[in-house]
C-alpha cells in the first residue's frame, strides 16, 4: 500500500507552514488554535527546512527559559528532517518512523514543496473495516482469478455429499 492509498493522506488539511524567521509564540498560538502538534518551517520557495513540535518548544524553547517572543523557529525547528513522497511505500515508511522513533512524516511532491504530514497514528490507524475491507479484496481477487478451480471442487464435493447421503439412506433401509 502506497500512502497516497490511505484515507488519512486524501482528508488532511494542508499542513501549518511558516517561514525560519517566525515567532515561536506566533506559530505557537497558531497550533494552539488549531490543535495541532507541529508546524513545518519552509524557505521563500517553499521547500523544507525543517519541523517545529511541540516537544522541541518544550525542550528548546521552555526548558531552557527562553523567551517565545523573540525565539524565532530556526533557533529551536528539528531540521535535517526524513520525508517522504506519496507514492512511497506505506509499510516501509511505519518500520523506519518505528526504528528511529519520529513521530511525524511530512510528505513532499516532485519539487520539494511539503504536500501533507502523516504521523505515526494516521499509519497506524488501520480498524476493523480497514482490514475486513482489505481482506474481502484479497478473496476477490484470489477467487476471481481461480472461478473454474473453485467450480470444479465444488461440484466435486457437492457429488461427494449426495454420494454419501444416498449410499447413508440405502444403508440404513436395509
Amino acid at each position: 500500500m502506497k500512502i497516497r492509498d490511505r484515507p488519512e493522506f486524501r482528508d488532511k488539511p494542508k499542513p501549518l507552514s511558516f517561514g525560519p524567521d517566525v515567532l515561536v509564540i506566533d506559530a505557537a498560538m497558531q497550533m494552539a488554535k488549531r490543535n495541532i502538534g507541529s508546524v513545518m518551517v519552509i524557505d521563500g520557495n517553499q521547500k523544507l527546512l525543517g519541523v517545529v513540535t511541540e516537544r522541541d518548544i518544550l525542550n528548546r524553547l521552555v526548558a531552557r527559559e527562553r523567551d517565545p517572543t523573540t525565539t524565532r523557529l530556526d533557533e529551536i525547528m528539528t531540521a535535517g528532517v526524513r520525508v517522504a513522497k506519496a507514492d512511497d511505500d506505506l509499510i516501509e515508511w511505519m518500520r523506519i518512523m518505528s526504528n528511529e522513533r519520529f513521530r511525524r512524516l511530512p510528505i513532499v511532491d516532485d519539487s520539494g514543496k511539503v504536500v501533507s504530514v502523516m504521523t505515526q497514528g494516521d499509519f497506524v490507524s488501520y480498524t476493523w473495516p480497514n482490514l475486513l475491507h482489505q481482506a474481502r479484496e484479497v478473496t476477490r481477487n484470489t477467487v476471481g482469478r481461480n472461478y473454474q478451480i473453485l467450480l470444479v471442487v465444488g461440484s466435486v464435493l457437492l457429488y461427494s455429499i449426495i454420494l454419501i447421503v444416498i449410499l447413508t439412506s440405502f444403508a440404513g433401509s436395509r
